[in-house]
C-alpha cells in the first residue's frame, strides 16, 4: 500500500492552510541502518547500475563496497562529523560515498560539478571541509587542476594527507586530505579511491558496527550549497531524518515498490538526485540506474529502454530532449509507467507527450527547496492533467503549509495570493555556521519561508504564481542574481550591476547582466563573458548584456529589476 497524504480541503474564504496525513509513520532511523534493512529483504536484486562506468551492483554487492568505504574513511582518520566533500558527476563511487559517510557519521558536502575554482574555494573553506573525494575531469572542467590552483602543495610532495594549515596555506586550514577517483589525474599529494580502499583493513567490521549503532537520526549528516540573494552560498544543513523521510514518502507517492527500475539522469549533487532518485530507491529496493555521467537524451532513452525502466526522473528541459531526439521512435519505452518532473512548471503539450509517447501515465509533478529536503508539494499519480501542468500539486505526509501576507505574516485566504510557507520533519537544520541567515529563513514558529508566491484551491492544489526574490531557474538550475552580481563587480571596468533572467523557451529562463561601466572605461559583450569563464558555473554567464547609464529605480533608490525584465524582453524580442 502506498503512503498518500490526504490534504484537508481548503472551504471557500478559509485560511490558506493545509497539512498531510498519512497512514506511514515516520522513520525514525539513521540512513546507515534503513540501507542494512534494504540489504537484507532485496539481497539480490539490482541495486546500482552506472552503464556509462558497465558497473552493476546488488544490494549485497553494493553493501560490500559501502562498507569498505565506510571503513577505509576511518581508517585515514574522518570522524564522525568531519565534512567530506564529494565533486564529481554522476557514478557509482558518488552512491557508495554517500552510503558510506551516513555510516560513520559523517557530513557529506555536495559540490556541484559545474564549480569552478572561485565556488571550490568558498564552499571548501565555510564548509570545513577535511576530506575531498574528485574526480579527475569532466568534459572542459579539469578538476584535479582546480583543486591545484588552490592547494599547490598537491603538486609537490607524495603523501596522502595534507599537514593541515601548513600545507594547505590559511585559505584551506581545514582540508586534510584530497583522493582522486580517477588514477589517470591523481598528484601527487593525493589518495586515490583505489588506495583509500586497500586501507579498509586497518577498520573492523565491529568498529564500524559500533559508530553506525552510536549514530542519532537527528544528527546532521548533508550540507547542500543553495546561492543567497543578499550575499555569498549558505550551506542548507540537512540531517538524516530530513533527507531519508522525504525521499521515502516522495517514492511513496509514485507507487514505488523493489520491482521498479528508476533511471536518474539529474545530477547526483542535488537534492532531485541523491534523495528523491537515490534515498527514494534505496528505502523501496527499487534500481539505480545511471544513464552517464550528465545528462545526455541518447543515453537516457537507451538506458530505459535496455533496462526495462518503469520510472524515469527529469526536468521539463530533459524530457523536451528526449522527446525531440531524432532516433526517438526507435526505442522501446513501454516498460514506463512513472516518474517526476520538477524544477519548473511543464508546459501542457510536453506533458501530453510524456503521457503518451514515453508511457508515463502516472508522472507526478513535485515543488520544494534544498532547505526541505525538498519536496512539499507533489501531484498524486492519478491526478488531472490539467493539475499537472497549472499546479504543483497536494502536500506531502507529516507536513503543512500555509501561504502568508508578505508584509503581514498573516495567513492569506483560500485563492488568494502568498508566501509559501513550509513546516515539518523536512525542514533543514539550519544554514552551515551560519545562524542570522537561518534566523532569517526559519521564523520562531519553525516555518520556512520559500521566498515564492502561491494560491491554494479549494483542493488543497497550490500552484506557484511568482517569486518574492529574484531567483532564475534555468533549466532546473536555481541562479540567485546576487551571486553573479557580486562576481561581476570584481571586474575592475564595471561599476555597478544587475542581473535578471529573462523568458527563454528551451531553459524557461535566462541570464542577463545589465552593466554600468566605470567612466573611460570599455567593454563588451564578449569580453565581459571570457572574464565569467572558468571562474562561475557556464549556466551563470550572462547569455545577455546591456549596457546603460542608469537602472529603473523607485524615489527611494530601490532598483525595479521588474521594469528592467519587460524592458529586455521587449527589446529582445523575448516574449
Amino acid at each position: 500500500m502506498t503512503s498518500q497524504a490526504t490534504p484537508r480541503t481548503v472551504p471557500k474564504n478559509r485560511p490558506s492552510y493545509v497539512s498531510g496525513v498519512a497512514e506511514r509513520p515516520l522513520k525514525g532511523e539513521t540512513i546507515g541502518d534503513c540501507f542494512d534493512a534494504t540489504v537484507a529483504r532485496y539481497p539480490d536484486r539490482d541495486a546500482l547500475i552506472s552503464r556509462h562506468q558497465g558497473l552493476r551492483y546488488s544490494w549485497t554487492r553494493l553493501q560490500a563496497e559501502v562498507d569498505r568505504a565506510a571503513r577505509a574513511l576511518l581508517a585515514v582518520g574522518v570522524a564522525s562529523g568531519e565534512r567530506v566533500g564529494i565533486w564529481a558527476t554522476n557514478r557509482a563511487e558518488w552512491a557508495i560515498t554517500q552510503f558510506a559517510t551516513a555510516k560513520i557519521g559523517a557530513i557529506l558536502v555536495n559540490i556541484n560539478p559545474s564549480y569552478r575554482s572561485h565556488e571550490l574555494d568558498y564552499a571548501l573553506r565555510q564548509s570545513g571541509t577535511s576530506t575531498l573525494i574528485l574526480q579527475g575531469a569532466f568534459k572542459t572542467s579539469r578538476y584535479a587542476d582546480m583543486i591545484a590552483e588552490l592547494v599547490p602543495a598537491l603538486n609537490e610532495t607524495a603523501g596522502a594527507t595534507l599537514a593541515g594549515a601548513t600545507r594547505a596555506g590559511e585559505r584551506l586550514p581545514e582540508l586534510k586530505r584530497v583522493v582522486c577517483l580517477d588514477d589517470d589525474w591523481a598528484l601527487p599529494g593525493m589518495l586515490t579511491w583505489r588506495a583509500l580502499l586497500e586501507r579498509a583493513d586497518e577498520t573492523s567490521a565491529e568498529q564500524l558496527a559500533t559508530l553506525q549503532a552510536s549514530l542519532q537520526f537527528d544528527d546532521p549528516i548533508n550540507i547542500q550549497y543553495t546561492s543567497g540573494t543578499t550575499g555569498a552560498p549558505k550551506g542548507a544543513t540537512l540531517s538524516h531524518h530530513n533527507i531519508l523521510n522525504n525521499g521515502f514518502f516522495v517514492a511513496e507517492r509514485i507507487a514505488l515498490t523493489a520491482e521498479d527500475r528508476m533511471v536518474i539522469p539529474v545530477p547526483l549533487y542535488h537534492c532531485f538526485g541523491m534523495v528523491m532518485g537515490n534515498l527514494g530507491c534505496m528505502t523501496h529496493g527499487a534500481a539505480m540506474i545511471y544513464p552517464g555521467e550528465g545528462f545526455d537524451a541518447l543515453a537516457t532513452l537507451t538506458a530505459v529502454a535496455e533496462e526495462r525502466a518503469t520510472a524515469l526522473y527529469g526536468v521539463p528541459t530533459m524530457f523536451i530532449a528526449e522527446l525531440e531526439h531524432p532516433e526517438f521512435a526507435r526505442f522501446d519505452l513501454s516498460s514506463l509507467r512513472t516518474g517526476i518532473m520538477a524544477g519548473s512548471i511543464c508546459p501542457i503539450e510536453v506533458m501530453r507527450q510524456v503521457i503518451d509517447k514515453l508511457h508515463m501515465q502516472e508522472v507526478s509533478i513535485c515543488y520544494g527547496m534544498t532547505e526541505t529536503s525538498p519536496v512539499s508539494l507533489q501531484t498524486q499519480t492519478d491526478a488531472p492533467l490539467d493539475k499537472r501542468v497549472t499546479t504543483v500539486g497536494t502536500i506531502h505526509p507529516h507536513q503543512e503549509v500555509k501561504l502568508v501576507d508578505p508584509s503581514t505574516g498573516r495567513i492569506v485566504a483560500h485563492g488568494e495570493r502568498g508566501e509559501l510557507c513550509t513546516r515539518g520533519y523536512s525542514v533543514m537544520l539550519g544554514y552551515w555556521q551560519n545562524p542570522e541567515a537561518t534566523d532569517k529563513a526559519i521564523d520562531d514558529a519553525g516555518w520556512m519561508h520559500t521566498g515564492d508566491l502561491a494560491q491554494m484551491d479549494a483542493e488543497g492544489y497550490v500552484a506557484i504564481t511568482g517569486r518574492i526574490k529574484d531567483m532564475i531557474i534555468r533549466g532546473g538550475e536555481n541562479i540567485y542574481p546576487r551571486e553573479i552580481e557580486d562576481f561581476l563587480y570584481t571586474h575592475p571596468a564595471i561599476s555597478d550591476v544587475q542581473v535578471i533572467g529573462v523568458p527563454d523557451g528551451k531553459y524557461g529562463e535566462e541570464v542577463m547582466a545589465w552593466v554600468k561601466l566605470v567612466d573611460g572605461q570599455q567593454l563588451d559583450e564578449e569580453a565581459l563573458r571570457a572574464f565569467c569563464q572558468g571562474r562561475i558555473a557556464h549556466y551563470k554567464v550572462p547569455r545577455y548584456v546591456k549596457f546603460v547609464d542608469d537602472f529603473p529605480m523607485t524615489v527611494t533608490g530601490k532598483i525595479q529589476k521588474f521594469k528592467m525584465r519587460e524592458t529586455a524582453t521587449q527589446e529582445l524580442g523575448l516574449a
